[in-house]
């Protein structure tokens, strides 16, 4: 099997019963990612039937959210506040930090099911009994019970807040495809291309989701926004940041260990070496990013999470953090975050072992790549 972009626009056509994709803004990525597919991902069987699957629900859920906002212009207007986005290197805490912020009710988030199929869009009536919740945990169940180590590698769960990783691959620019399969092409290429009209729509699904299922001051997570924050602040002129710090050398093997066992799903390949270089690479790019686009818009969008902070007291380190942001810690907001934090102790779901000698890599090597962040944020842990 070999990948096709025109059949599988013409198979997500079929199975909805659509035929407009909206902005040909996501064809480019689309193309991409499909060349990569073919040329370099090296997949086995079970990857051609993961591929494909998660190609062609991007491709689904864009004919369905075209599709609403056609019956439904009136969602055009509905306004997005803030939101407050959970960014770091992966591995430093922003899972536990984003799920931290989620259990605070004045904070709309995204969550797993919806993430995966954000229409028809969700009422706040039944946004609890939706049948894409049973729907996102028989996936998932069977996602762990495939794969076991996922369980001890990533905390997820249906209701949970997730990283908006399928709303950006629903343009195809997003770093979460080269987490999945061997993609060096599409990498190289996502590092450099206009990510602006990614973040519009990634808006333009949010306001789908609030539309009948407030609050509307979102939070969101995931690492990779840091490519791309110019673009990110384009679409959300009032963000605000959230990021944690751990001491790199402490990150990258497991980073690396994380993706290797994702990539195993869809290909016997194994390159540790290179996978190593590729991470190592991105990741501090990534981090030089974030830091020069800091440098020019000024810490006041910004709060420092450390890595060890909050492991050890996490309520009093997001009190902390929305202080620095000015955002108002309630008491429903301590209550909620601390009920959290008690039922999710570090730890709690087994020990990640991982070394990073295995992807090519050691903790001076990668330190002195990381020097510059390392003099300027407290990223101990």
């Amino acid at each position: 099997m070999t990948f096709d972009p025109d059949e599988l626009e013409e198979g997500a056509c079929t199975a909805t019963g659509f035929d407009d994709f909206g902005s040909p803004y996501y064809r480019e990525g689309l193309e991409r990612i499909v060349d990569a597919l073919n040329t370099e991902a090296d997949l086995n069987d079970m990857g051609r039937v993961i591929q494909h699957a998660t190609i062609s629900n991007a491709l689904i859920q864009r004919l369905k959210i075209e599709d609403t906002y056609t019956r439904h212009p009136e969602i055009d207007r509905e306004e997005i506040s803030g939101p407050v986005f959970v960014i770091g290197l992966p591995r430093t805490g922003t899972t536990a930090l984003s799920q931290l912020v989620a259990a605070d009710p004045q904070f709309r988030s995204l969550r797993m099911w919806e993430s995966q199929a954000p229409t028809p869009p969700p009422e706040a009536a039944t946004q609890h009994t939706d049948p894409r919740i049973a729907q996102a945990e028989a996936g998932l169940k069977m996602l762990n019970d495939m794969f076991p180590l996922m369980k001890t590698l990533y905390n997820s769960e249906p209701t949970a807040a997730t990283e908006c990783q399928d709303l950006m691959g629903m343009s195809f620019r997003t770093f979460h495809f080269d987490g999945a399969v061997r993609a060096p092409g599409y990498l190289e290429w996502v590092m450099q291309c206009d990510m602006r009209e990614t973040y519009v729509y990634h808006r333009r699904v949010l306001k789908l989701l609030q539309w009948h299922c407030p609050p509307v001051l979102w939070h969101l997570k995931t690492p990779v926004h840091m490519f791309a924050l110019d673009a990110l602040v384009d679409a959300y002129p009032h963000a605000k940041f959230l990021w944690s710090h751990r001491d790199p050398a402490n990150v990258m093997g497991s980073v690396c260990s994380l993706i290797q066992y994702v990539r195993s799903w869809s290909s016997d390949r194994n390159d540790a070496d290179e996978l190593g270089a590729e991470q190592l690479d991105s990741w501090v790019e990534a981090v030089r990013r974030a830091m020069d686009f800091r440098s020019r818009v000024g810490d006041d969008r910004f709060a420092d999470v450390s890595f060890a902070d909050l492991q050890t007291d996490p309520v009093r380190t997001l009190q902390a953090s929305y202080e620095s942001l000015g955002l108002t810690f309630s008491d429903a907001t301590l209550l909620s975050v601390n009920r959290w934090a008690q039922e999710h102790r570090p730890g709690s779901r087994g020990a990640h072992e991982y070394d990073l000698a295995d992807f090519g890599l050691s903790p001076e090597g990668v330190r002195e790549r990381f020097a510059d962040y390392l003099a300027t944020y407290d990223a101990t842990g």
